[in-house]
Parts: structure tokens; C-alpha cells; sequence
């Protein structure tokens, strides 16, 4: 993990192509470091979830180019390395679990990120008829403890159509994402059995 850091605060202060390419072998060597902790990771996670199916590390890890075609940060390159462990791999719409390693930012979650509108429906419409359970979850003080609640950043303003106005749970239903998380220090990372912590 010390190697990881090292690239990607490095990556931060000269984030080009040229100091990249002069740096590739330190990158590769990062990336290789990050995926055999993802394969620690994958296996934790497959103790207690084995709706992930027969996942690699390459199969989940995202990419660390940026598509700056449409953006207006040009910078090339990611300043972080992020893994989505999910039937499928990175590109899945399914569930599943998200690794996020940045030096002072990084962090571990869960759950699904923007789903499309027709399985976000779907969604709204299980918690809707299960909303106590979906209580259950997001109170218990386990969860609590460990990613406080779920994140409101992209929730709607006003109540989504095709559910009664009425409903008491109505904040249930007001996400467009449906995900927890949960930051890791830099001295966390470097903790000895960290892959054990961020599975459970």
C-alpha cells in the first residue's frame, strides 16, 4: 500500500503525459500492488456474498485515464485507483462494492450508484413495500457506526411520481443512488489485516 501512495501522491503534482510515461514502471507496479489487495478483498467478500460470482482484480478495477473529451479538467489521469467488486466487474449495474484508494481521501461502500431509471423505479418500489426492513437497516447501530447513513448527495428535491404522497418513509424513496461509505485514512491503509476491516 506504502507503494500506492507514493505513486498516486506523486501522480498529484505532475499530473501529465510525459511525467507519466517517465514514471510507467512506478504506475505498474502500483496498479499490481493494488490488485493483489483487491484479490485479498474479493476473497473476504466472498465469505459472506457469493452473488459476486468468479471475479478477478482486472475485472473490477477501473481505469486510471480520464475522458477529458467533454470535461473541462483536462488533466489525463485519475488521481486515485478504484475497484468495483460486482457481478460483472467494474462495468455492472448490479449491487455490489466500491474501493476507493487516494491519498488523505480514500474510502470503502457499498450499494448502486446511479442505476437506470427503469431499475431505480424497481428499487423505490421494494423499499416502498419494505420499508420497515429497509429501517431496520439504515438504524441499526452497526451501520450507524460504520457509514453513518446513506449519502444524500444527488437526492431528489421534491418526492418521486407513481407513489402516494402520504407515505411516511417518503425520504426512503428520495435517492437516486442508494449507497453507504465509509473514509480510511492513509494510516488505516497501511494497518496490518486492513482487506479483513473494509470486507466486514
Amino acid at each position: 500500500m506504502n507503494l500506492i501512495l507514493d505513486f498516486l501522491s506523486k501522480l498529484k503534482e505532475n499530473n501529465n503525459r510525459d511525467w507519466f510515461q517517465a514514471n510507467r514502471s512506478h504506475y505498474e507496479q502500483a496498479r499490481k500492488d493494488f490488485e493483489i489487495f483487491l484479490s485479498e478483498i474479493i476473497a473476504q467478500i466472498n465469505r459472506f456474498d457469493n452473488n459476486t460470482g468468479l471475479l478477478t482484480p482486472q475485472d473490477c478495477v477501473f481505469r486510471i485515464y480520464r475522458d477529458i473529451r467533454f470535461s473541462p479538467n483536462k488533466l489525463p489521469y485519475k488521481g486515485n485507483f478504484g475497484a468495483y467488486i460486482a457481478p460483472g466487474g467494474r462495468k455492472s449495474l448490479l449491487p455490489g462494492y466500491y474501493i476507493h484508494i487516494e491519498p488523505g481521501a480514500s474510502f470503502a461502500g457499498g450499494g448502486m450508484y446511479q442505476p437506470p431509471s427503469d431499475m431505480l423505479k424497481k428499487i423505490r418500489q421494494e423499499i416502498y413495500f419494505n420499508a420497515g426492513e429497509m429501517l431496520d437497516i439504515v438504524h441499526a447501530p452497526e451501520f450507524i457506526r460504520v457509514f453513518g447513513k446513506l449519502s444524500a448527495d444527488d437526492a431528489l428535491k421534491r418526492p418521486p411520481r407513481d407513489f402516494p404522497k402520504d407515505f411516511q418513509q417518503m425520504e426512503l424513496l428520495m435517492f437516486r443512488s442508494y449507497i453507504a461509505s465509509s473514509s480510511l485514512t492513509d494510516e488505516e491503509l497501511l494497518s496490518p489485516g486492513l482487506s479483513l476491516q473494509v470486507s466486514q
